[in-house]
């Protein structure tokens, strides 16, 4: 059954193409002026399908898609493919940001057919919303050994009218499948999450990595972020050296490839090759957030200019592109401008001498640019074939020429910016800017972090409920597992950088509303959606990475934060109950578990560092600093100012400082150090790798 949803339904009217015109999500507001008589996922275009008694089209995409465009452009947009779809079907359109829930449902659904999801997602559904086939992108005519999407359309109508039992075979085994992928598979032994497995697993992962251009396999290629994350940690821990190098030419081939806008900072979505030359050239919110703190995460130990610099670029590509009304971080910037694919980002040689003259030589040579050019006859900037930085005074020079270039940039005609602000999302980069305000000491970023924090604390909630999306004062759908896991995860870092206990109420609440609406009962773990939501054809639950981060992963850390910072038994129960859930998926895939298994690392023995003393003295200050520069992964910062205490069971209770100095205690498990009082003796308390 289908329940309708806050916000879904607009009942068309006599100056609307269609039903979309009133919907909030520019993806939706793109097609609005379609001859396709698209409708918004809702129960009144479910009921319209029962009583013409047609199959559902479901088409899902999102704002800043390439090929979404170019299906739209070829098909939707065409009156004799609308027409087709307009007498075979009822056709809804989805924005894949706003609904991940649906899109996970029938991503899920197109991979039990055998074949590659992504997006546009094309899936035909039973009045019901039942899939029973789909694909993605379709050509308006067979090409490239793909049939053209009319005939897809007449075939696939044909077939729900004339072959039944077809139909129902392909829904019956599609929905037993979707509610088997809900559940933790039996196994006779389940495997503790020790080091040693931890370690074993990292060590396999890497064997994937490619040493000549990093990343995972072949292309195309994702950054994998999560992944080369459990590498670290691996190599924190072990110290093995391979693994290292695994990550570090990863991440030095994004950070010079042409994935990363040299210009203006920030990296696209993924490369279309296997040298990360050639991106899809969308920037998305939550890759740069996960971008961000892992290069962060990783400059703790190798102290690279590059990373530094990279971090650096791409937050103040963030800060000036994708601010949104109110503070709130904006989803997306499109691929294309023009109606052409990269047009923003690509150069000709003749425009870089003009624009550098004399310097045009050598910045030519840095970057790769040619007469021919390096892609459809267009220049990519990147610096793969000369990846090491020049010494600061040669990079400043660099940094001068590229700045010419943004300027010049800024007169061409923008990509469309996708301005609605997502909670999930928002957490990841609020989570990623906090750490990296801390470590680079850059209390703007912090300012950045915080006012995104309260635009959502302002706009985004209704109690302790989260919505999923805002955008121009109207929020729509109701939060989602990885709303809550991400601003929850948000205000944890925030509480620890600011000390202010309004953010770890907010972490308090938004678990609670967790634990109350969408823990599963039966096998434990969460559900993606709560109990008192939208009723869809199956209730996800996994605690596989997708497009971002596992909200299962990232509530086991939420949790064991949480469980050190309070001392409430009822977290580190719930955290373990969380890690046990999921364990028996380790023997199945590792693969797609990655944020889970970074989680069960720091569940494994978290480091507690108490400070105490003012926050505003400069010793203090120094401390926290030192803290956050130090390559120790799993710490949880504590500064107790004043007659403040530390919870009744913290292994620093009762602890003293050293007369009116600041002073520390570095914990582990129930046992804590002697007191420091400098911050040299601070670092040598703090694990090393």
């Amino acid at each position: 059954m289908l329940v309708h949803g806050p916000g879904a339904m607009v009942a068309p009217t006599s100056t609307m193409t269609n039903r979309l015109a009133d919907e909030t999500s520019p993806y939706l507001l793109q097609h609005k002026d379609n001859p396709v008589h698209w409708w918004p996922w809702c129960e009144e275009a479910f009921r319209e399908a029962q009583r013409l008694d047609r199959p559902v089209l479901l088409s899902v995409g999102y704002a800043a898609c390439h090929w979404c465009h170019v299906m739209a452009h070829e098909s939707f947009e065409a009156p004799e493919v609308a027409a087709l779809m307009n007498e075979l079907f009822v056709n809804i359109k989805v924005d894949r940001e706003e609904r991940p829930d649906v899109d996970a449902i029938y991503q899920h659904a197109l991979a039990l057919l055998g074949e590659s999801g992504g997006w546009p997602l094309t899936m035909f559904l039973t009045p019901s919303g039942q899939p029973f086939f789909g694909g993605t992108y379709y050509p308006p005519e067979p090409r490239w050994g793909r049939p053209g999407f009319p005939q897809v359309l007449r075939r696939i109508a044909e077939a729900y009218r004339n072959e039944p039992d077809l139909v129902s075979k392909n829904t019956r085994s599609l929905s037993g499948a979707l509610e088997r992928m809900a559940e933790t598979p039996s196994v006779e032994h389940v495997p503790a999450l020790t080091p040693e497995l931890l370690d074993s697993i990292a060590t396999k992962l890497a064997e994937a990595v490619d040493r000549a251009h990093g990343g995972i396999g072949g292309a195309p290629k994702f950054p994998q972020t999560g992944v080369l994350e459990v590498m670290w940690r691996a190599f924190l821990r072990s110290g093995n050296a391979d693994l290292k190098a695994a990550v570090e030419v990863s991440l030095d081939r994004m950070a010079q490839g042409g994935i990363y806008d040299h210009v203006g900072g920030g990296f696209a979505r993924y490369s279309t090759d296997d040298r990360w030359l050639v991106p899809h050239f969308e920037k998305m919110l939550y890759d740069n957030a996960v971008l961000v703190d892992l290069f962060t995460e990783v400059w703790r130990e190798t102290r690279s200019r590059l990373y530094a610099q990279r971090v650096r670029e791409t937050i103040g590509w963030v800060l000036r592109e994708m601010v949104a009304d109110g503070g709130g971080f904006a989803a997306s910037l499109d691929a294309d401008s023009e109606g052409e694919e990269g047009k923003f980002y690509v150069w000709q040689e003749a425009e870089i001498d003009r624009l550098l003259g004399i310097d045009s030589d050598d910045f030519k040579a840095t970057f790769g640019v040619t007469a021919t050019g390096n892609w459809e006859g267009h220049n990519i900037l990147n610096r793969s074939d000369r990846p090491g930085l020049r010494d600061p005074d040669g990079e400043a020079d660099l940094a001068r020429l590229l700045h010419v270039l943004l300027q010049a940039r800024e007169a061409r005609v923008r990509p469309g910016w996708d301005d609605k602000v997502l909670a999930d999302w928002n957490g990841l980069m609020i989570g990623a800017m906090t750490k990296a305000a801390l470590v680079f000491d850059e209390p703007g970023w912090l300012a950045a972090a915080v006012r995104a924090f309260s635009f959502v604390e302002r706009s985004m909630t209704d109690g302790d409920r989260l919505w999923h999306t805002a955008r121009r004062g109207k929020v729509r759908n109701a939060g989602m597992l990885e709303d809550y896991a991400n601003m929850a995860s948000a205000a944890l870092r925030l509480h620890e950088a600011t000390g202010d206990h309004r953010f770890l109420d907010w972490a308090r609440a938004w678990t609670g509303t967790l634990d109350r609406l969408f823990w599963d009962e039966r096998q434990g773990g969460y559900f993606q959606t709560a109990s008192d939501g939208e009723a869809l054809i199956t209730r996800p639950r996994s605690a596989h990475d997708n497009a971002v981060p596992s909200g299962n992963g990232t509530m086991v850390g939420v949790l064991m934060r949480l469980y050190a910072l309070t001392g409430e038994q009822r977290f580190g129960q719930r955290g373990e109950a969380l890690l046990a859930a999921f364990a028996p998926e380790l023997g199945r895939n590792f693969f797609p578990l990655a944020t889970y298994l970074n989680a069960a690392d720091f569940a494994r023995e978290p480091v507690q560092v108490v400070i105490l003393g003012r926050r505003q003295d400069r010793s203090v200050r120094d401390m926290v600093r030192t803290v956050y520069e130090a390559p120790a992964i799993n710490v949880v910062l504590s500064v107790v100012e004043g007659t403040a205490a530390l919870p009744v069971n913290h292994p620093a209770y009762g602890k003293a400082a050293m007369g009116s100095a600041a002073t520390a205690y570095v914990c582990t498990g129930p046992t804590c150090s002697l007191p420091v009082a400098d911050s040299e003796a601070l670092a040598g308390l703090l694990p090393q790798p």
